[in-house]
């Protein structure tokens, strides 16, 4: 990591809030929206994922529900890209395609629009925090399953002692913060 990126990590890291037992007992939430609501902060790490990016073809920033949506959309802006919503199941009111998925306390589903990404677009993936894996690997997978191609995975943080990369082998993974 270069220095530059040590210090918007260290940076960062000093604005996450951690909230102990959320949502269960054992989990440490980390709690992005002291980060979101820092102007100059929440700037800097937009532009540290769009330089990440720029000049990769990105056509399309898929936000996860429900943080990840507030990174994307100023991701997608500053990449002049559109954004796709990825949403939990049945919140989406118009025909969908669906990924099932283990988390580190439970499962869930996954929906977008069946018309979000046409084949062979560039897709970028955004999210507030890699852990397991299973969520990002998911819309990898809704991605592919409409013939886009996913350019990368931008995380915000990434957990490190769940080894979510595992189950992402083989894309370009970029987090801001690793704990």
């Amino acid at each position: 990591m270069s220095a530059t990126a040590e210090a918007l990590s260290t940076k960062l890291k000093s604005i996450i809030r951690d909230v102990p037992d959320f949502p269960k007992p054992g989990i440490i939430f980390k709690d992005i929206t002291p980060l979101l609501a820092d102007h100059a902060a929440f700037t800097e790490l937009v532009q540290a994922f769009a330089d990440a990016y720029r000049g990769a073809g990105i056509t399309k920033v898929l936000g996860i529900e429900a943080r990840g949506f507030l990174l994307a959309a100023p991701i997608a802006m500053a990449l002049g890209a559109g954004i796709v919503p990825v949403r939990k199941k049945g919140k989406l009111p118009y025909k969908t395609v669906a990924a099932s998925y283990a988390l580190e306390y439970g499962t869930d589903t996954l929906e977008m629009h069946a018309d979000a990404v046409k084949p062979g677009e560039k897709v970028l993936v955004v999210d507030d925090v890699l852990a397991t894996g299973g969520t990002a690997a998911a819309v990898c997978e809704l991605v592919e399953k409409l013939g886009g191609r996913v350019a990368g995975v931008a995380m915000l943080i990434e957990l490190e002692f769940l080894n979510g990369r595992s189950k992402l082998a083989g894309r370009d993974i970029h987090s801001l913060i690793k704990y």
